[in-house]
């Protein structure tokens, strides 16, 4: 039977989460107790699940477990899913079941008036290591990003473009990055590295055919006729610069998006 943990529950000293980081999450937005998306939310789940070969959570009692969790504000569940106890060791070989830890916050606020007005950002210093074996992939392990986040306090960004070790774009430091070329838009190829976020996921549904991925230079996503980000509690907000490059304010495509993720749950 699987172990399920809120805010009030320890996680064990000797957890697999905290002495190897093994384990991966996903962070929700819910509003009026509802989880916005569940269904991108728990194919990330069960994908990284498959890719990491820890056993699959019983998602009926998972969901039930969130749900019960919620109040009706506007608010953030983070669910975490970590690979059972066993033997000291890297081996996972007699692995207890999955424990799934829930955790809630307050809704970021500030989300919504970036979606209107857009944000100016930077482009990091800090490169993203590749990573084949863990690509896409959301785990445990977050210390690429708590870096990228310091150099973000450091030079007063909200947020900023990250590239990897070759200087390709990636992402950004807590969102996925898009670019409209005319008609086209663009979206860093992650199958070397990153995060692939749900909301990055809706993006590839809704824009279909008009969607490429690709490798690019940050020179391409500067000569981009618009820019935005993407993650599952700041939604698509639109990038009015980056560094001294402005943009046109008219977020042609990012309202487009905006208006369909308001219409969806």
């Amino acid at each position: 039977m699987q172990t399920i943990l809120t805010d009030t529950d320890p996680l064990s000293a000797l957890s697999r989460a905290w002495q190897l980081g093994d384990g991966h999450f996903s962070t929700l937005h819910a509003q009026a107790g509802q989880l916005r998306h569940w269904h991108y939310h728990q194919a990330r789940l069960m994908a990284a699940c498959h890719r990491l070969q820890m056993p699959m959570p019983d998602w009926n009692a998972l969901y039930a477990a969130a749900q019960a969790a919620l109040n009706d504000d506007d608010e953030v569940l983070r669910i975490t899913l970590v690979r059972g106890p066993g033997a000291r060791g890297y081996g996972i070989a007699g692995c207890g079941d999955t424990t799934v830890v829930l955790n809630r916050s307050p809704f970021p606020a500030h989300y919504y008036q970036w979606r209107q007005q857009g944000i100016a950002i930077g482009v990091c210093a800090g490169r993203l290591g590749q990573s084949p074996l863990l690509a896409g992939l959301k785990t445990v392990n977050r210390l690429e990003q708590v870096m990228l986040k310091a150099e973000l306090e450091a030079n007063g960004w909200p947020e900023a473009v990250v590239l990897d070790a070759e200087g390709r774009v990636m992402e950004a430091v807590t969102a996925n990055l898009f670019w409209r070329e005319g008609e086209r838009v663009y979206t860093p190829d992650l199958s070397m590295g990153g995060v692939c976020g749900t909301l990055r996921a809706w993006c590839v549904d809704q824009l279909g055919e008009r969607l490429t991925v690709t490798h690019a230079g940050l020179p391409r996503l500067l000569a981009a006729d618009e820019v935005w980000l993407t993650n599952a509690l700041m939604g698509v907000v639109p990038v009015t610069a980056i560094g001294e490059r402005v943009f046109n304010p008219d977020f042609m495509m990012t309202r487009e998006l905006q208006q369909a993720y308001e219409q969806t749950d």
